[in-house]
C-alpha cells in the first residue's frame, strides 16, 4: 500500500484523534423516557478510535478537543485518563456559570432490542469544541516537534459548525506537511447537518476535506449523503446488496480522489437491533479489494461505537504494516466485539481481536 508512516522513534503519538468527546448518559435496558437513572461513560466519534487504539492494542494515544471547565467537563476528562489517552491537548474554556455560552455536550443513548430500535438523543448546542477555530491548536508544535504517526478526525466533528470545518481543514494540512497519515471517518448523521442545509451542505464541506485524506472510512450511506457517489442498488440496509456495485461506488470514489490510498468500509444489514449481519470491505490502488469474514446474524448487545472499533482495528493493521486483508479483518473484529458490550468504547483485548480475526470461536477460556 501507498502508505508512508513515520517511524516509532520520530514520534510522541502513534494516533492523535481530533473530536468532541461528549458524556454519555446509558439508561442501560431502560428507556430515556422512563428511566430513573444512568450510567455514565465518554464517548465521540473520533475519540472512540484513538481510545480503542490506546486500550486495545496498546498504541501511545491523544485527543484534541475542548471542554468547559466545570464539574462535567473535569468528569469527562476522568473518563479520558480512565481510557490511557493524553489530556494535554485539552482546550479548557471558562464556564459562564449557566451554559449561555459555553457548555459540555451530553448524548443520552439507548441501546434498543429486538424490533426496538437504538435511540440516541444528543444535547450538544454551543458545546466547548464547537467554538474551536482556527489558529486554537499549534499544529506545527503537535506534528512537527512532537511528532505524530497518524491523525484521525471525522464528519461528525466536522459537522458541529462552520468554524470546525475549517479547524479540519487547517488539522489535515498540516498533517500532511509533516509526513502524518490522515484517516477520515465520514460518519453521516443527518441530525447534525439538518438545520444547516442537510446532504448539500455535507457534500460541499466534506468534498473540500477529501482531497487531503490519505485512508477514508464510513459505509454505503456515509459515500452517498457525504460524498455524493450514488450507485443503484446501494442502500441503507444491505440484505440485497450487490457486492459488485459497492465495490463499483469504492471505483468511483478512488478515481474522483485519487489521493485516497485505502477506502475502508463496514458491511451491515439490520435483522434487528440485536441480530445483525456485519463485516467489512477495504480497498487500496496497490492490493485491490479485500473484505473481511462475513458474520451473519451477529448478535448485538450495543451497536453504538462499532463502526469506530473497526475503524481502530483497521488503522492497527496499517501501522503495523499488515496486508490489507488482514488489517480489514482485525477492523471487522475488532467491530464485532465491541458491539458485545456497553458503552461507545471498547473493552476487548487484543488478544481477543486476534483470535476472532483468525477464525476463533466463542468457546469458554479456561
Amino acid at each position: 500500500m501507498s502508505l508512508t508512516i513515520r517511524p516509532v522513534s520520530e514520534c510522541r503519538y502513534d494516533i492523535v484523534s481530533l473530536g468532541e468527546v461528549m458524556l454519555r448518559l446509558d439508561p442501560g435496558e431502560g428507556r430515556i423516557r422512563t428511566t430513573r437513572q444512568f450510567r455514565a461513560w465518554e464517548g465521540g466519534g473520533e475519540y472512540n478510535v484513538a481510545r480503542g487504539l490506546r486500550r486495545a492494542f496498546g498504541l501511545r494515544a491523544a485527543v484534541v478537543t475542548a471542554l468547559a471547565d466545570n464539574e462535567v467537563g473535569r468528569l469527562v476528562e476522568d473518563f479520558i485518563l480512565t481510557g490511557g489517552v493524553d489530556t494535554s491537548f485539552i482546550r479548557w474554556v471558562p464556564y459562564d456559570g449557566i451554559g449561555r455560552t459555553v457548555r459540555n455536550g451530553l448524548n443520552f443513548t439507548e441501546r434498543g432490542f429486538g424490533v426496538r430500535g437504538a435511540v440516541g438523543v444528543s444535547d450538544r448546542g454551543n458545546t466547548a469544541v464547537s467554538q474551536l477555530a482556527p489558529g486554537d491548536v499549534d499544529w506545527d508544535h503537535l506534528f512537527g516537534e512532537l511528532g505524530v504517526r497518524w491523525l484521525h478526525t471525522g464528519g461528525i466533528f466536522a459537522a458541529l459548525s462552520e468554524s470546525t470545518a475549517e479547524v479540519v481543514v487547517e488539522a489535515v494540512t498540516a498533517a500532511k506537511r509533516h509526513g502524518t497519515v490522515v484517516s477520515y471517518d465520514l460518519n453521516y448523521r443527518p441530525s447534525l447537518w439538518r438545520s444547516i442545509g442537510g446532504k448539500d451542505k455535507a457534500q460541499e464541506v466534506n468534498r473540500r476535506i477529501a482531497p487531503h485524506i490519505d485512508v477514508m472510512i464510513g459505509n454505503e450511506e456515509d459515500f452517498t449523503a457525504s460524498l455524493g457517489f450514488e450507485v443503484e442498488g446501494v442502500d441503507e440496509n444491505l440484505s440485497d446488496l450487490d457486492i459488485e456495485k459497492f465495490r463499483s461506488m469504492i471505483r468511483a470514489a478512488s478515481t474522483a480522489y485519487p489521493n485516497f490510498a485505502v477506502i475502508g468500509n463496514t458491511l451491515r444489514t439490520v435483522h434487528s437491533a440485536s441480530d445483525n449481519d456485519w463485516g467489512a470491505i477495504a480497498w487500496s490502488a496497490e492490493d485491490g479489494f479485500a473484505q473481511a469474514t462475513h458474520r451473519e446474524h451477529l448478535e448485538i448487545l450495543d451497536r453504538v461505537g462499532g463502526g469506530d472499533s473497526f475503524a481502530s482495528g483497521l488503522i492497527y493493521g496499517l501501522l503495523e504494516g499488515e496486508p490489507l486483508a488482514t488489517a480489514v479483518e482485525y477492523g471487522a473484529a475488532h467491530g464485532a466485539l465491541a458491539m458485545t458490550t456497553p458503552g461507545d468504547t471498547t473493552m476487548v483485548t487484543k488478544a481477543e481481536v486476534l483470535k476472532l480475526a483468525g477464525g476463533g470461536s466463542a468457546r469458554v477460556d479456561r
